[in-house]
């Protein structure tokens, strides 16, 4: 067990010194500036700061159960902003360095000077993509999506479908937030509402102390509202508690689970994948869970990580939705999401599969969005072969 263990704990001990080295980097430039451009020179003082700061998420984290919930939303607000902080200055300050190195040496600027210049050119930087950040995050598109599947739906003509991946309920993303939400897809007056997975944020009690169920349960629909699991649902690991407490307010968790709505089309949920790595029962394969499906019915499939497509176009689904991907949530992250997904973000026709992909609703970690923003869909799907109704 133990050499099966070592590579992945050696994996981590190398992830983890890479971060504290890159967090060390950051805070030895922000004690540059401080000292040389307004000679303020306290090292022990600073660097208490500089880690409580920069390990604040951390913290919230590992000891949220002990601290004041004061104390852990200050924390996690404060750690969730340093993640962005974080990405934007390893981006940043390498060049600030290289500029600093050429103004002085090359041109021969003053030291002092051109420290005190760079630092408030990254600071303001920072604080541009943090302002345009928060609002992309925090004002949310409604994405609209038309799609027509070749087979009858009992009669249906048209199906409005309203989705919103990813809310990652907590303590960042609010009560506020949420309300907002569930305005906004109501006055699409949809047909049938989907949450594909990460519903909360790894920890259920925000979700509970601040009655978030209490407003969810005002989202209205006549064919229902449908949610799967994510893989922070699995992190957080109050997944039965959580599936309850939706059961509770009219909300269907599917768990590897098909439901055939009215005779018209057939909703089928799965696991998400992480269960595969939290869960000794696993996730059922997509072939054995859609056994006893009627396939000549509209099929419409929840998965929260937009995996194998091609397996979902081989057993014939219609509609895929996903999430997860967030489509990296702060550029230039969506090119490593481009490379790991087929469709990282937005619609793909394979086959006859209408795949769509949502960048998600809520943000982990900052609420902070670049090179996308928070979004709801609105999807339409039309069904071709439908006998004319008479008149009258």
């Amino acid at each position: 067990m133990y050499l099966h263990e070592t590579p992945r704990c050696r994996h981590r001990i190398r992830c983890a010194s890479a971060l504290f080295s890159i967090q060390f980097y950051i805070g030895w430039n922000g004690r540059i500036w401080l000292s040389d451009g307004f000679g303020l020179d306290h090292p022990l003082i600073y660097w208490v700061i500089f880690w409580i700061v920069a390990l604040s998420y951390l913290i919230a984290r590992l000891a949220s159960k002990y601290l004041p919930a004061s104390l852990h939303r200050l924390l996690k607000w404060t750690g969730s902003y340093w993640i962005a902080i974080l990405q934007y200055c390893v981006l940043l300050l390498p060049a600030a360095d290289l500029i600093y190195l050429l103004l002085t040496s090359a041109a021969g600027m003053d030291r002092h000077q051109t420290v005190l210049l760079l630092g408030w050119a990254v600071i303001a930087a920072l604080l541009l993509i943090l302002a345009r950040g928060s609002w992309n995050a925090w004002n949310p598109v409604i994405r609209r999506y038309e799609v027509t599947v070749p087979k009858r739906a009992g009669g249906l003509r048209t199906l409005r479908i309203a989705a919103a991946s990813d809310l990652h309920l907590g303590t960042v993303v609010g009560i506020r937030y949420l309300k907002l939400l569930v305005d906004r897809i109501n006055g699409l007056r949809p047909d049938l509402i989907l949450l594909p997975g990460d519903v909360i944020d790894d920890d259920i009690e925000p979700f509970i102390r601040y009655g978030m169920a209490d407003i969810l349960k005002e989202l209205r629909a006549p064919y229902g509202v449908y949610a799967v699991l994510g893989n922070h649902e699995y992190i957080g690991g109050h997944i039965e508690p959580f599936a309850e407490r939706m059961q509770a307010i009219g909300i269907e968790v599917l768990m590897d689970r098909t439901v055939r709505i009215e005779d018209k089309f057939v909703l089928i949920g799965r696991k998400d994948k992480a269960a595969e790595r939290f869960r000794p029962d696993g996730r059922k394969k997509l072939e054995e869970l859609m056994a006893d499906v009627d396939r000549s019915l509209p099929l419409i499939l929840m998965d929260h990580q937009p995996y194998h497509l091609d397996q979902s176009v081989a057993l014939g689904i219609d509609l895929s939705l996903s999430g997860h991907t967030h489509r990296g949530q702060m550029a230039p992250n969506h090119w490593i999401t481009r490379r790991l997904f087929e469709l990282d973000w937005g619609y793909l026709r394979k086959g006859n599969l209408h795949a769509i992909v949502s960048s998600g609703y809520g943000t982990w970690g900052p609420p902070i969005r670049l090179g996308d923003r928070s979004e709801i869909l609105e999807i339409v799907v039309h069904f071709n072969g439908v006998e004319e109704k008479p008149a009258g």
